[in-house]
């Protein structure tokens, strides 16, 4: 190859990966116009892949023919005017647990059975109804009990940011590839802060929606899916395909008419809570709470009325959590066999024998436990219109670390910002709001009250416009 050539080649492929890098709007505008083909944008990325994947780790699954089949049958969609809907073309990812018809879910896990699923899920349902191109499965820690990227079956995910630190977790690959521009829009689910982790730690914009927001199969206490995206927009395009109804899931909401294209809101004179020592768990980071502190005064600046909310949790809520899960997957566990056991990571296994001497009785006390926390969070924040609060008290850490204090046992004390709003069904999103003084991202975690799923993104979106430039993660 020519020099000029060699350039020429190395000019298309940046230009295609910018191309594959834009937002849903975007896309959508230019497959209409002709300027732009679901077929390039699909190319491009797995091209993008096949050079960075190797290092990230973002995939579970991945099926470069289909994909292309699935652009290709986009591409003739919209040459006929006739786009199947708001993702026709459009590049998404999905966790592995957010099952595809026939292809294999290993939990995260090398001692699991793969599950081949028969169906799709919802979820995925959704996607491909609307268009949607699934440019592959994502992956996830073993059985999404660790906020990080390690996987006894996958191996460890990375950050595209900075291949040393974790990705977060459960989401971990979902969190991944949205940061590494492999897609648009990227499903991953939360049970105590699953798409919020990825999120704060990778620079990203999420929204763990109001419990029966988006329909999933099988529903559990405090599970939910949610996209993930470089921008609250591309969050929003989720959220609108996402939250049909599905009789699958019955705990689904009813349907609701809602425009999540209009995400404008005036903050003056909203009652806003300033939630900064969450009463348990890990301390806060002084430069995660500077964040913090720097984006409420944005808020107040703007003429929000802002309250410091008193810390309205406690250790003992964290640690009946912690027991709670525990206990449910001994049941996982014990039914293994010695081999199998052995492929388990030592940190969930040493974690999930704390489970396995618990009578019936204590584990029904720690469920009390969880009902009286959601309680006394729904208590504390129904007066206000949003809570401003970090996602996480810490800034990522070493990927292969399962969780942020390394191997230790600390049960679940990351997480007392985020598990609250899944044991209530808030719903409560992350966008970036700053960085630490070595680059890494923090996420600022906005929760309305129940329901208010609109509302909150509304709030996301407005902080996300009015952010410094100081603030805004550089994709690309």
């Amino acid at each position: 190859m020519t020099e000029s050539a060699a350039a020429a080649t190395s000019t298309a492929a940046t230009t295609a990966s910018a191309r594959a890098s834009l937002s849903g709007a975007a896309l959508t505008t230019a497959y209409a116009s002709g300027d732009l083909s679901p077929v390039e944008v699909a190319g491009a990325i797995l091209d993008d892949i096949d050079e960075r994947n190797p290092v990230i780790n973002a995939f579970s699954d991945l099926d470069p023919e289909q994909v292309l089949a699935d652009a290709r049958a986009s591409e003739a969609r919209w040459v006929r005017g006739e786009p199947l809907g708001r993702l026709d073309g459009i590049p998404c990812t999905v966790k592995e647990n957010l099952y595809r018809a026939g292809i294999p879910a290993f939990a995260g896990s090398g001692a699991s059975v793969p599950v081949i699923p028969a169906r799709n899920s919802p979820v995925v349902d959704r996607i491909l109804e609307a268009g949607g191109v699934i440019i592959g499965s994502t992956t996830m820690p073993d059985w999404g009990m660790l906020s990080s990227g390690v996987s006894s079956v996958h191996g460890i995910t990375r950050s595209p940011w900075d291949s040393t630190l974790t990705v977060g977790g459960s989401s971990s690959g979902a969190g991944a590839a949205a940061a590494a521009g492999f897609g648009t829009v990227h499903v991953g689910t939360d049970i105590g802060g699953s798409v919020r982790l990825p999120a704060t730690w990778l620079g990203l914009a999420t929204l763990k929606p109001s419990d029966g927001r988006i329909p999933i199969d099988n529903p559990y206490l405090g599970r939910v899916a949610g996209p993930i995206a470089q921008s609250v927009a591309d969050v929003a395009l989720g959220m609108s395909v996402l939250s049909r109804p599905d009789a699958r899931d019955y705990t689904s909401l009813p349907p609701e008419d809602l425009d999540w294209d209009d995400l404008d809101i005036d903050v003056r004179g909203k009652h806003i809570a300033v939630h900064l020592e969450p009463g348990a768990g890990m301390l806060v980071d002084p430069e995660v709470r500077a964040a913090i502190e720097r984006a409420a005064a944005a808020f107040s600046d703007a003429g929000a009325e802002l309250v410091e909310l008193a810390p309205f949790i406690n250790d003992r809520f964290l640690d009946e959590l912690d027991l709670f899960w525990r206990v449910r997957f001994w049941r996982t566990y014990v039914d293994l066999s010695p081999e199998a056991k052995g492929r388990v990571l030592p940190f969930i296994s040493t974690w999930v024998h704390g489970g396995a001497d618990v009578s019936g009785r204590r584990a029904l006390e720690a469920y009390d436990a969880i009902a009286e926390m959601r309680r006394v969070t729904v208590e504390a924040t129904h007066p206000f219109d949003a809570v401003l609060s970090p996602v996480s008290p810490v800034a990522a850490f070493p990927a292969e670390w399962p969780m942020p204090w390394g191997d230790d046992d600390q049960r679940m004390s990351h997480i007392a910002f985020t598990a609250p709003y899944n044991m209530t069904g808030q719903p409560s999103s992350s966008v970036n709001c700053g960085f630490t003084a070595d680059g890494r991202t923090i996420g600022l975690q906005i929760t309305g009250r129940r329901f208010a799923d609109l509302e909150t993104l509304r709030f996301t979106a407005w902080y996300e416009r009015t952010r410094p430039e100081s603030a805004v993660p550089k994709w690309g």
